[in-house]
């Protein structure tokens, strides 16, 4: 019985051609398949690198039985590289279903590294990147957006999303509504492309550079944020809930009010209690005489 093939995960440049590693160009030429997100796309790459290995269409619509074309492959010795448009494939790429299905079937699957935008905005973002979280792509719909970003404005890790010229805008817009004027924003806008940018400041500077200049909404983007202070988030919260005590110590005990601004906002409750007996003897004035 003939050994099984190799899925081999390739990565190929985002922008600049001679970013290709010569691993992946040896690899590429000595697989039988080229699994490719869009073939037309891919094969202008293939001929700058003289490679003729035939390609085969792979994408998020890819059906099951297109699947298990390439795993057959696989299975009957014939080995198969797996790329993207650009850069590291599965990263917000296509590619998870087949590379999942390959190793619950006891194949092998090897990465090929190389360019990613990822990796390469955060290395020049000059924000922290010892602890970072991928978002990926932000919903299209603005509500939805508004949501997703309100739900990570206490991540404290450094986030880091994907956008496109259509939305670069009014997704800066969002984040400056639902992080604080503190957060700094890392923008990279083409990288390794022949118009690469890059801007550093916060929200409101990045809406302001982008809509002072058209060109710079065009292209592709890999937005960073750092994340979010402890000390800044405690004392929001802090506020929030002294709000919620002030509004219920009319109604109820001190202590309750305490206890239930706490739940609902997070913050401590030893603190706000303090702070709310400190409010009430604040407010409570002398007895003229």
């Amino acid at each position: 019985m003939s050994e099984t093939g190799i899925l081999y995960i390739v990565a190929t440049p985002i922008g600049n051609l001679d970013d290709i590693s010569k691993r992946a160009i040896e690899i590429l030429n000595s697989v039988d398949l080229i699994a490719a997100e869009d073939t037309r796309h891919s094969q202008k790459l293939m001929q700058s690198i003289q490679v003729s290995t035939p390609l085969v269409s792979h994408h998020d619509f890819s059906s099951d039985s297109a699947i298990e074309k390439v795993l057959d492959k696989l299975v009957s010795g014939s080995s198969v590289a797996l790329i993207s448009d650009a850069g590291t494939p599965l990263i917000s790429d296509p590619g998870y279903r087949l590379v999942l299905m390959a190793r619950q079937r006891g194949l092998s699957v090897m990465p090929v590294p190389g360019a990613s935008a990822l990796i390469a905005a955060l290395s020049v973002s000059g924000l922290a990147t010892d602890r970072f979280t991928f978002e990926g792509f932000l919903p299209s719909k603005a509500t939805a957006r508004q949501k997703r970003l309100a739900e990570l404005a206490e991540e404290q890790r450094t986030l880091v999303f994907y956008e496109s010229t259509h939305r670069i805008v009014n997704s800066l817009i969002d984040m400056q509504h639902a992080f604080d004027r503190d957060r700094i924003i890392f923008i990279g806008r083409e990288l390794t492309k022949r118009f690469e940018s890059h801007f550093l400041g916060s929200a409101a500077e990045c809406v302001q550079w982008l809509e002072q200049d058209a060109n710079q909404q065009k292209g592709e983007f890999v937005v960073i944020v750092s994340g979010c202070d402890e000390q800044v988030e405690e004392l929001r919260r802090h506020e929030q809930a002294m709000k919620i005590v002030r509004l219920l110590k009319a109604e109820t005990s001190m202590k309750k009010a305490v206890s239930l601004a706490s739940q609902i906002t997070g913050a401590r409750k030893n603190r706000l209690y303090e702070s709310a007996l400190q409010d009430l003897s604040d407010t409570e004035l002398p007895v003229s005489k």
